[in-house]
């Protein structure tokens, strides 16, 4: 791991450039490809300052929706995994027809409603409204 620049002002720095300099000068399709290129280094900014926060949060809900004990991973990359079986755990519940009862299928609904919410606050978040 680097000291400074971090990854994310990396990535801001690069960002700036594009939508300050290069868009500027640009038409037509370069223009839109560039401005996409900013775009999606400003996905990945958002990305990274709150996927670990956004991966516990869904973790906290899916082991609560779920009826699952344990201890949230302390390594990123193990709390990704365990939110993907968590997620295939609750797939296959849905499969199986209890998300059509209640009060399963409102708790369902609820976590898929804050799920959205989270991958839109990265992905565009005014869609938001805000």
């Amino acid at each position: 791991m680097q000291d400074r620049p971090t990854a994310r002002e990396l990535l801001a720095a690069v960002r700036d450039f594009l939508e300050a300099d290069v868009v500027a000068e640009l038409e037509g399709v370069k223009r839109f490809h560039a401005r996409v290129a900013a775009n999606v280094l400003a996905i990945v900014e958002r990305e990274i300052a709150s996927e670990e926060q956004t991966l516990l949060s869904e973790w906290e809900r899916l082991v609560r929706l779920l009826g699952v004990p344990g201890t949230a991973p302390a390594r990123l990359d193990e709390l990704r995994a365990s939110v993907r079986g968590l997620t295939e755990a609750l797939v296959g519940r849905i499969r199986e027809g209890e998300a059509d009862r209640e009060p399963f299928g409102r708790t369902v609904r609820e976590h898929v409603r804050e799920t959205v919410r989270e991958k839109l606050r990265v992905a565009n978040p005014r869609y938001l409204g805000g």
